[in-house]
């Protein structure tokens, strides 16, 4: 019995351990009333800070929040068992427990932060473009 599986590389713990986290945001690194824009492959997202230090954010966008909704950023994945907790990343999901459920975004491709204490301060990270 020589059965082989494949396994995707980001689905390895070592390969999730060594990934850059370059290209993204963590929620602990904004100020209260920060606000971003998420675009994933499928809809856009308006996220506004609520307390970064325990993920609280307020929700608008795509099918399930249709006005602004308390909510909790758990992370970003892969739809593995892998969360980068508190985070959203370029090319991952967005994972939010809203309301007793958890919503999985599609895919995030740019996002926007609007930085309350720096008003002129916008910075966008979306995957480069020679990978577009």
């Amino acid at each position: 019995m020589d059965e082989k599986t494949q396994v995707a590389a980001a689905a390895l713990l070592d390969t999730w351990s060594a990934h850059a986290w370059d290209n993204g945001i963590q929620l602990d690194s904004l100020d209260e009333m920060d606000r971003l824009l998420v675009i994933t492959h499928n809809s856009s997202y308006e996220i506004t800070v609520i307390s970064p230090r325990s993920n609280e954010i307020l929700v608008r966008g795509g099918r399930y929040f249709p006005e602004f909704t308390p909510a909790r950023l758990a992370g970003s994945s892969l739809g593995g068992s892998f969360l980068k907790m508190g985070g959203i990343y370029v090319d991952f999901s967005m994972e939010i427990n809203a309301n007793g459920q958890v919503i999985i975004t599609s895919r995030v491709r740019t996002i926007e932060v609007h930085r309350t204490r720096h008003h002129d301060v916008i910075r966008e990270i979306s995957r480069p473009s020679s990978d577009n």
